[in-house]
């Protein structure tokens, strides 16, 4: 008995060793040595994130009753009391009741952008987003409610601002604070997410990659066990150790303090699957598979029951919502009008700068291909000559182009020759903002070469795009602009479009 407990023990101790020697953080730094114990961690972990989501919606309200009451203060109880409609003090206990409105639907708009989501808690770049995202998307909210509804006392439009700038400050500044506590403490080590990937292939290291540029240090690679056959997809980088033995999975991840299990490496067999998911269920370990099958649009994998038997694919896209699809034209008509209003004396007055130059119509119509592959015809002002495509075949414009007339490059430069595309938007072949639309003739062949061109068509194209305000416009890498515009088709909301625009107002050079 002695010697078999012993052996159990000299056992155990062999897989704690070996576990340790493989075990590496995200930045490639070893993890200190641990004892077998040390697995119970994971629960101390979640108890300390819950604790720490705790206190800080805790410190959030504290913060945001005293940002509502300052407001209050400066509004009624200083000289500034005299400014506006509400012309004289309002009482607190009177005024108390939209202080309260004001606190409660700031923190459920914080909540519903997900502040209080573990994953944010040691991601600074994140956490300050979701609160600039919050307080603006509030401070429209509650403006328009105040303009709409008639309040006994009224609620001062200034004080309203003032509880905007005031909590986007507070919130801001002490979040940093925390961000900094957080990461010089040891308890920083026990926020991450502990993270072992069965199999490694490209699509991990690039999702690795974008997780860290999003969330920053929020998790930690345990490591890499390599699959059945022994064989990786794509070899780990050299800051992540491997386990090569995969029968040994089960004792390694026993005896690890790991929260999740990511298996990049679909030719495991289903049985081996199926045991694995039941054993991470077992030992309370996320278990977790990366559909490598799916190379774009993964944000909107769905996972749906069709009788009952679970089926995968992408089908919930942001701009798939009837409700975000209507914000969206109503936004592309409202701009269109106001552009093309703005525009006329430009139109006119370039219009007339480009006959000088080159006697002939002033607006070109060319045939692109818009949303679900529909064509249609975009309208810009002419910037090359009469005789730019004499010989009937579709040309890519180049820098230097010795067809682009001497105005013509100056209205490249500043994007003037797009404006008649606010025609487009108007009868709805366009949007404000979307991939640029291409040419078909150019389309045969990008669809062909260029994985996932043609996802590109899933919505209408736009005058500007996110591909364009980061720098890959006119004759640029085609691989690059299409994965730019496959992230904004992803990632589309309101607050994007208008950052594109004003991203484009602040940018020269777009050819197209």
């Amino acid at each position: 008995m002695v010697n078999a407990a012993s052996t159990t023990v000299e056992g155990r101790t062999a897989v704690s060793n070996a576990t340790n020697a493989w075990r590496v953080n995200i930045a490639g730094t070893a993890a200190a040595p641990q004892t077998i114990q040390t697995v119970q961690n994971r629960p101390h972990r979640e108890a300390l994130r819950h604790q720490l989501i705790v206190a800080s919606f805790a410190v959030d309200l504290a913060l945001l009753c005293l940002a509502m009451f300052l407001a209050y203060w400066i509004r009624f109880e200083t000289p500034i009391r005299s400014f506006g409609v509400v012309g004289e003090s309002v009482d607190i206990g009177l005024y108390a009741g939209h202080i309260a409105a004001g606190v409660i639907t700031l923190l459920i708009v914080l909540a519903n952008f997900r502040l209080y989501d573990a994953k944010n808690l040691l991601s600074h770049r994140q956490t300050a987003r979701i609160i600039g995202k919050s307080c603006i998307a509030w401070f429209a909210g509650y403006l328009a409610v105040s303009l709409i509804l008639a309040f006994d006392p009224p609620i001062s439009y200034l004080s309203v601002l003032l509880s905007f700038a005031i909590a986007l400050s507070f919130l801001l500044t002490w979040r940093w604070v925390l961000h900094q506590v957080l990461r010089r403490e040891a308890s920083a080590g026990l926020l991450r997410r502990r993270v072992v990937f069965i199999g490694w292939n490209d699509d991990c290291a690039a999702a690795i990659k974008q997780y860290i540029r999003g969330r920053g240090d929020s998790i930690a690679i345990e490591g890499v066990i390599a699959p059945p056959n022994g064989a990786f997809e794509a070899e780990p980088p050299s800051t992540v150790r491997v386990h090569r033995d995969f029968d040994a999975v089960r004792r390694v991840l026993k005896y690890s303090d790991v929260d999740t299990v990511l298996v990049a490496d679909l030719d495991l067999g289903r049985s081996e699957l199926v045991e694995l998911s039941n054993f991470c269920e077992k030992e309370m370990i996320e278990f977790r598979l990366v559909p490598t099958c799916f190379r774009i649009l993964l944000s909107g994998l769905h996972l749906e029951t069709v009788s009952g038997i679970p089926v995968l694919g992408i089908s919930k896209l942001p701009l798939d919502s009837l409700f975000n699809n209507h914000l969206k034209r109503v936004i592309d008509i409202v701009g269109g009008l106001v552009g093309l209003v703005v525009s006329v004396p430009l139109i006119a007055m370039f219009g007339t700068l480009i006959y000088l130059e080159s006697p002939g119509p002033i607006f070109y119509k060319q045939r692109r291909v818009g949303r679900n592959g529909r064509l249609f015809e975009i309208i810009k002002l002419r910037s090359m000559r009469m005789d730019a495509e004499s010989d009937g075949k579709a040309g890519w414009t180049v820098k230097g182009d010795p067809r682009v007339l001497r105005i013509g490059r100056f209205m490249r430069t500043w994007n003037i020759d797009e404006i008649p595309q606010f025609w487009n938007v108007l009868r709805g072949e366009m949007s404000l903002v979307g991939p640029r639309p291409e040419r078909p003739e150019f389309i045969e062949t990008f669809k062909e070469e260029i994985p996932h061109y043609n996802a590109r068509h899933n919505i209408k194209p736009g005058i500007t795009g996110w591909a364009q305000v980061n720098g890959f416009y006119g004759d640029t890498d085609i691989g690059e602009r299409v994965r730019f515009d496959l992230d904004y088709i992803e990632r589309w909301n309101a607050f994007l479009d208008f950052q594109i625009l004003l991203m484009t107002f602040a940018r020269s050079g777009n050819a197209h």
